[in-house]
């Protein structure tokens, strides 16, 4: 099985086609606030750019984002930053 990060990028690129994308794992940043970041690769920060935000709310681009990941959220990833962007945003 794939890195939970891997997973992360693999599902927001197949769902959203992102031109832009960073997916960083911030668990060792978490130690010792919760159990799972004790266990590694539960905090991420993703930074997003794609066309399906376009004309899109932050709430709206937020969700995008959590459909994509969907069980992942509710399994093995206890907290996620989304910076989502429309690509004439990200200049």
């Amino acid at each position: 099985m794939s890195s939970v990060k891997q997973q992360i990028e693999d599902r927001l690129t197949q769902a959203l086609a992102p031109s832009a994308l960073k997916v960083t794992d911030d668990s060792a940043l978490h130690a010792g606030h919760s159990e799972q970041a004790r266990a590694g690769e539960s905090h991420f920060t993703v930074e997003i750019v794609s066309e399906a935000f376009t004309g899109q709310s932050r709430v709206q681009r937020h969700r995008l984002v959590n459909q994509a990941l969907g069980d992942l959220l509710k399994a093995q990833v206890h907290a996620l930053a989304i910076k989502a962007k429309a690509p004439q945003e990200a200049v």
